[in-house]
């Protein structure tokens, strides 16, 4: 199996950072990035936190229909009403999943697996026209230096067996209107050959440690008392790129109090 890269700066985006609203569009210049996403349950306790599952989908592109450029760092903030929680969670290794299809890292890190999801491709080879491929993707608990993280294994079936990994770091934020940060650096790869166009992924992991039923995304709805739900500011990401281009976005949501 080779392992290079198929550059899936968008996949990495949407996963965290697309909206659980109807969708979101952002252009700056030439560059478009789109999302969209739902979160189940819809209702979500005032105090406390509830288990939630989240699909996220996404797309990038460019307003004249040309190559769009690639990601070099990502840096992601949640709401702090939004929990990630990976304590009591098996730690997966990246290298433990080098050189793995889709079934082989689910067989060596599955009790580490909290996300998984598909993306579509465009490979440019000289003298042809792009070649479409599909791909899995799977998200790992995982981490960096002793700090939580994830990973990110995405494998390529054909027209050549590709696989690789990306990591993010998770930091914790204590105040302000965040709680919890996704950071990244794409690396740069000689030889970029392409570009993901669609993604989708669903984050859905329930658990138990030490006999309590623990999830790896909870949330609540923060609604003020007497009123039936709130608009709150899910996210905001910021995305750098090869070209020096960077967006910065800010995601809105609504909630309702079950």
């Amino acid at each position: 199996m080779r392992r290079f890269a198929i550059p899936i700066t968008l996949a990495i985006a949407a996963l965290l950072v697309a909206s659980l609203a109807n969708g979101e569009l952002t252009q700056r210049g030439n560059l478009r990035l789109a999302f969209s996403g739902k979160i189940a349950p819809k209702k979500l306790p005032r105090t406390g936190a509830a288990p939630v599952t989240m699909r996220v989908s996404g797309s990038i592109g460019t307003a004249d229909g040309g190559r769009p450029p690639q990601l070099r760092k990502i840096a992601i903030a949640f709401n702090r009403y939004g929990h990630v929680s990976t304590r009591g969670l098996p730690v997966c290794e990246a290298a433990e999943l080098e050189q793995t299809t889709t079934e082989g890292a689910r067989r060596t890190c599955g009790g580490s697996l909290v996300g998984h999801g598909k993306f579509t491709a465009d490979v440019a080879i000289p003298g042809r026209a792009p070649v479409p491929v599909v791909g899995d993707m799977l998200a790992f608990n995982s981490s960096k230096e002793g700090n939580p993280a994830l990973l990110l294994h995405i494998y390529v079936p054909q027209p050549a067996q590709v696989a690789f990994i990306v990591t993010f770091r998770i930091v914790r934020l204590k105040e302000g209107t965040f709680g919890t940060v996704f950071v990244a650096r794409i690396p740069k790869i000689a030889a970029q050959l392409g570009y993901v166009t669609n993604v989708a992924l669903t984050f859905e992991r329930r658990y138990t440690y030490r006999g309590m039923s623990r999830s790896f995304l909870s949330a609540r709805c923060a609604a003020p008392a007497g009123f039936p739900g709130a608009v709150f500011t899910l996210a905001k990401g910021s995305f750098t790129f090869t070209n020096g281009q960077r967006i910065s976005t800010s995601l809105a949501r609504n909630c309702w109090v079950r």
